[in-house]
């Protein structure tokens, strides 16, 4: 038997026999050329046959995977139209008289270069999607070989990595799960697996060779362990461990349509965090009370431009009415950090995670901020809103901004443009800066959302991007407790409500807890609703 190490991505376990996913192997020869309009009208026929793919490729995960998941085709679509990319390969054909394939592929390997250069952790993951795109136009000079996997069902896909585009085309009918000799958590694969349920393991590293091609294997995706050819006693146990999971996961589905009540009679909210109107299906489907978030941000990502009011609106209130006065809590503009996007010219940073990021963007820029609450506040007709506010590390932060949302309000009162009066207005409590002074902040508004990916982030000063850290991050440390803690206690003492919107909030061996500090409500990815509604009518408040 052999046992290989990785990192988890989904827990589940799957076992089945290995098949090595075969790239088509790109063939490049560096020829002179001497019409070089010929070369260039080469190279643009292949990218717009490029294109043609992409798009397509979008469509099929839009349906398969949800719109925040399938707008990394549409990242790459837009590769394909950067103007620093067409000029550098124009540039290689035109100026060195080089064949189209060699300057694709010297273009790529420079900018992928560029990338996995960079220190943020999820900029280096970029080099992959580069690459990825850069294949992708050779094939379609026709240079490469034929990709895929084996013939067969229940198939663990092994590989030195996937590309998006290749987890996408995979016929989720014949696959039981991924492994990966490199990759990281902030991957697109390890994303994709976590969306699609599918158990993987990445970053096991050249232990995994193809001289197991077609071996019998188990993958663990709660522990990170992949076992090749296991012997009984191994093999035995982790079926014992697959159809524990099966079975638990069908008394959940059981728990739909119950309460969130604690064993001592107390109702906790459990709500979704969404990324976007797709997403909204899942929402209805996995039972939960509303949204707790909503990343606007995403609007903004997935446009080419500064997306108008309108658009906004249209979002909004599609969402809203969907939700049936549900509760739907929207984060205003979250983008910064690990979130750029190329209209806003944020610029480079030294430390973009202390940077010009979320609210300070908004601030700065108050027309952009404007459109946004005008396109909340006219929405929110339409359902149940509350608008909440990221990385608030100050009082004079949320007089400002309630300000502004006052000045919005008294435009659109002149225009006779009708909102509602009973939006709840938050902030998330994702710095220490926040908790510390939650005493001070709690009078402003009217609830608290505590982000717990930057709150462990600054209050343990690790970059949450830097996969060298993950030793180092103890996601559990008393210090994050005893803040979130001292913010429960504020909110409460001025008769607000205090939820956890971040990924602590699914982890279900700190839900007791959670609710023992005062937390009212959860807000999790749609598939962990059940998960947590179990855990919470298992606990006690006192």
């Amino acid at each position: 038997m052999i046992k290989l190490t990785g990192k988890g991505v989904y827990g589940a376990v799957a076992i089945g026999h290995i098949s090595f996913y075969h790239r088509g192997e790109v063939q490049v020869k560096r020829e002179r050329v001497s019409d070089t309009g010929t070369e260039i009208a080469r190279f643009h026929k292949a990218r717009k046959a490029a294109m043609c793919q992409l798009s397509a490729l979008y469509d099929k995960a839009l349906y398969e995977i949800g719109e925040t998941n399938a707008q990394i085709f549409e990242i790459h679509q837009m590769m394909l139209e950067d103007s620093d990319f067409l000029d550098s390969v124009e540039n290689i054909i035109d100026k060195q008289q080089m064949n189209a394939e060699y300057a694709v592929a010297v273009t790529a390997d420079n900018f992928a270069l560029l990338f996995s250069s960079m220190d943020d952790a999820y900029m280096k993951e970029r080099a992959s999607d580069v690459k990825d795109v850069a294949n992708r136009i050779l094939a379609c000079f026709g240079e490469t070989e034929q990709e895929g996997i084996a013939e067969g069902t229940g198939l663990i896909i092994c590989a030195d990595d996937l590309a998006p585009s290749e987890t996408v085309q995979l016929d989720k009918s014949r696959v039981l799960a991924f492994v990966t000799q490199k990759g990281s958590l902030n991957s697109h694969t390890a994303i994709l697996a976590r969306t699609m349920n599918i158990p993987a393991v990445i970053g096991v590293g050249t232990a995994l060779d193809e001289k197991y091609e077609g071996k019998l294997a188990v993958v663990d995706g709660f522990t990170g362990e992949v076992f090749i050819e296991p012997d009984q006693h191994t093999l035995e146990k982790l079926r014992k461990k697959q159809k524990e999971n099966i079975k638990n996961k069908a008394l959940l589905e059981e728990l739909k349509g119950k309460e969130n009540i604690t064993l001592d009679g107390r109702k906790i909210h459990i709500y979704a965090n969404i990324g976007g109107l797709a997403d909204v299906g899942a929402v209805l489907l996995n039972d939960a009370g509303g949204i707790g978030l909503f990343r606007s941000e995403f609007l903004y990502l997935e446009s080419r431009d500064y997306p108008t009011e309108e658009e906004q609106f249209t979002v909004y209130k599609k969402v809203l009415e969907s939700m049936a006065w549900k509760k739907v809590i929207i984060r205003t503009l979250d983008i910064g950090a690990d979130k750029q996007i190329d209209y806003f010219n944020l610029g480079q940073e030294e430390n973009p995670a202390l940077g010009y990021r979320a609210i300070r963007i908004c601030l700065s820029e108050p027309e952009v901020f404007r459109t946004q609450l005008r396109a909340l506040l006219r929405a929110s007709v339409y359902g149940t809103l509350s608008i909440m506010f990221p990385m608030i590390i100050s009082l004079e932060e949320i007089r400002e901004i309630k300000g502004i949302l006052e000045s919005v309000k008294k435009e659109l009162q002149r225009e006779g443009v009708p909102y509602s009066e009973q939006i709840e207005i938050g902030i998330m409590i994702e710095t220490p800066a926040a908790a510390l002074i939650s005493d001070v902040l709690a009078p402003e508004v009217d609830f608290f959302s505590v982000g717990t990916n930057d709150l462990i982030q600054y209050t343990l000063a690790a970059d949450r991007q830097n996969p060298k850290l993950d030793r180092f991050v103890d996601t559990h440390h008393e210090a994050v407790m005893r803040l979130i803690g001292y913010a429960a206690e504020n909110a409460h003492r001025y008769g607000k409500w205090i939820g956890i919107c971040g990924e602590l909030g699914a982890d279900t061996s700190l839900t007791e807890r959670f609710l023992k500090m005062g937390i009212d409500e959860l807000s999790v990815s749609p598939s962990f609703i059940l998960k947590v509604r179990d855990q919470v009518r298992k606990s006690s408040c006192k």
